[in-house]
């Protein structure tokens, strides 16, 4: 299921007034982009642990992020928890990325890609939660393999 009619219109309505001449939007999604460090979420996990005498359980997870793939580019917004499209995060030319092959994440149930993008050591972890799996699937399949 790909982002619901309201959504990926307010995506394209932030999207609009950034797009280049003849530039079109070939993919909106929504994804889990990062990733976040073992040692981050038990530090997390102990304070509010110890701050709540227990009765809180806290967890970290990577920064949700509005995805508008174009003929041109990558752009990425804020995703406010799920909320509308906020301001605008990444802005990466679509020659210079690629993507790594995919894998399963947590009980099959996300789709789990790597993003190279060109000058940078480190890959950007990708993950397309269940309802945004097959835009995934798509996400892949309109980018060059990481070689």
């Amino acid at each position: 299921m790909s982002l619901n009619s309201r959504r990926r219109r307010q995506l394209l309505e932030a999207t609009g007034p950034l797009l280049l001449q003849g530039e079109q939007v070939e993919l909106a999604t929504l994804a889990a982009v990062g990733t976040v460090s073992v040692r981050r979420q038990a530090l997390t996990a102990a304070v509010v642990g110890v701050l709540s005498a227990g009765t809180v359980i806290a967890t970290v997870r990577p920064r949700p992020l509005y995805i508008a793939l174009t003929d041109q580019r990558l752009l990425f917004f804020d995703g406010n928890n799920g909320g509308k499209p906020g301001k605008l995060l990444m802005n990466l030319p679509r020659p210079y990325v690629s993507v790594g092959a995919t894998k399963k994440g947590l009980f099959g149930l996300t789709l789990i890609t790597q993003l190279s993008v060109v000058e940078q050591e480190q890959a950007l972890k990708v993950t397309f939660p269940v309802q945004h799996r097959a835009d995934g699937h798509q996400f892949v399949s309109l980018l060059p393999v990481t070689r």
